[in-house]
């Protein structure tokens, strides 16, 4: 009797050590959390960084770049931190540890909202191969495009200022204000950090923040490479979207084409991906005490759709959605809302150099979306007025 007790003990063992085996080989290797982080943070905002170098010049806009990626990867390690303290693997949830309801609310508007801008960029699986593809494309054209290229008409230009060829190293105006909120765009990753952290292989915070910092660093190169060679393609005449510049100069070009058919793949991939979060912070804004209904669903699907078609159509300059959603929601979600609710959720006291570091990024936050906001929008009224 002894020995078919021992002898299920054994078998019991091993069927655990079997399972967990099992479960720890389905989850995701170091390389492909890398992979997903990077996935994560490339998007459309690629588009618009050789616009914000041509406002910033090309070294501010390399500090700045800098300092964004640095600032998106501490706030990362905030949120490890507050998850690790909470065991909440969710953004929204810890935006409920924070403030409760109210806090969930605040972080499902963001998302939401940032959901949609994102939509126009890539989030499919190939968006990294695109963006690299994207990269490569840009630097070779720099070679094989004259400057100056044209006018106001899009002539080219025989008698010209040589001064309109030269790049610029510091360049501040009214334009400079859409730089850092283009660029918190570009590198937000925040509401896909902590479900790549569960998925993680013998997941540790020191682990998924070394995944989080190689992601944030190869993102940054291929960000750098294609501002600085579109910028120095096109100068100040660099468009708000960096594609309709080679469009119009080069519009039956077949490398620009083979872009643009992959941006075309990719946004078609991006729809089942994209409507899934959006759709997530609206029923949990507006149906989280109703139970599941298909009616709800298929009412909020078609509502985010239609809003999307508005969008297209009403905000043609996609530099406004850049400037408009990276100075409130990305900015919130990347630099605002980590600080935030580490200040409020951890138990540190408040002179702690972490808290500290919390702290000076909330103000940060503000102090970005105040500024920038509202030159954004006097800038896009002003250019309507013109127009």
């Amino acid at each position: 009797m002894m020995s078919s007790d021992s002898e299920q003990s054994e078998d019991l063992v091993l069927i655990t050590r079997d399972a967990t085996q099992h479960q720890e080989s389905s989850r995701a290797s170091f390389a492909s959390s890398v992979f997903n982080i990077m996935h994560a943070i490339m998007g459309s905002g690629i588009l618009g960084l050789a616009y914000a170098m041509a406002s910033t010049g090309i070294i501010v806009f390399s500090l700045l770049l800098l300092l964004v990626a640095f600032l998106a990867a501490y706030s990362v390690h905030l949120l490890l931190e507050l998850c690790g303290q909470t065991e909440r693997t969710s953004y929204e949830d810890l935006g409920f540890c924070a403030f409760k309801t109210t806090g969930k609310v605040m972080v499902a508007g963001a998302i939401f909202i940032q959901n949609i801008g994102e939509f126009l960029g890539y989030t499919s699986g190939l968006s990294i191969v695109f963006m690299v593809y994207f990269a490569i494309v840009v630097i070779v054209k720099k070679w094989f495009i004259p400057c100056p290229l044209f006018n106001g008409t899009m002539n080219y230009v025989q008698n010209f200022n040589s001064d309109e060829c030269k790049p610029k190293l510091l360049q501040i105006s009214t334009k400079s204000a859409y730089a850092i909120p283009i660029m918190a765009f570009s590198f937000l990753c925040h509401t896909s950090v902590l479900p790549i952290y569960c998925e993680l292989r013998r997941p540790s915070k020191s682990r998924m923040q070394k995944a989080v910092n190689i992601g944030i660093t190869l993102s940054f190169s291929v960000y750098m490479l294609s501002a600085l060679f579109g910028y120095l393609t096109f100068y100040g005449k660099v468009d708000s979207q960096l594609l309709h510049s080679y469009s119009q100069y080069l519009p039956r070009d077949t490398l620009i084409m083979s872009v643009r058919i992959c941006i075309l793949f990719s946004v078609l991939l991006t729809v089942p991906l994209i409507h899934f979060p959006a759709r997530k912070a609206i029923m949990l804004l507006f149906f989280s005490n109703r139970p599941f209904k298909w009616s709800h669903h298929i009412a909020v699907t078609l509502a985010i759709q239609a809003l999307i078609v508005l969008l297209a159509m009403y905000v043609p300059n996609i530099q406004n959605i850049f400037g408009v959603v990276g100075s409130t929601t990305s900015t919130a979600l990347l630099f605002i809302y980590p600080g935030l609710f580490y200040l409020q959720i951890s138990r540190e006291p408040l002179k702690s150099l972490k808290k500290l570091q919390a702290l000076g990024l909330l103000i940060l936050g503000f102090l970005i979306g105040a500024i920038s906001l509202p030159v954004i929008i006097i800038t896009w009224l002003h250019s309507e007025n013109v127009a």
